[in-house]
């Protein structure tokens, strides 16, 4: 299984971004998929993550609100729409899928991982 997340990019402080993640290979062995990021000089952290039917969208609190995680299955992508965006969401933000069905929210969860793209917000 291969994911290949793309949409990030430059933008202001209380602008958006939709990030897109399109797994290939067997993609049914991975139903849940999931959104983390890293900024310069601090760790991983789960951002955003959704079940095989949409039905568990779990959240972090920091993008609570703000961010909305959904997926089409009939296009095979996860997406990721970023609102009200600030300063301090700038990373790279990673997809990963988890060969079960229900979302997790910490890294060692997930069993695949994309190349990460870059969302810079500036101030």
């Amino acid at each position: 299984v291969q994911l290949q997340a793309s949409g990030g990019g430059l933008v202001q402080s209380g602008g958006s971004l939709r990030l897109s993640c399109a797994p290939s290979g067997r993609t049914s062995s991975i139903p849940a998929m999931g959104w983390f990021r890293q900024a310069p000089g601090k760790e991983r952290e789960f951002v955003a993550a959704i079940s095989w039917s949409g039905g568990s969208t779990p959240y972090a609190d920091s993008v609570k609100g703000r961010f909305t995680i959904s997926r089409d299955n009939a296009q095979n992508t996860v997406y990721l729409q970023m609102n009200s965006l600030k300063p301090e969401d700038t990373a790279v933000y990673y997809c990963a899928g988890r060969r079960t069905i229900l979302p997790g929210t910490s890294i060692r969860e997930y069993d695949y991982w994309g190349q990460g793209t870059l969302v810079t917000v500036s101030s």
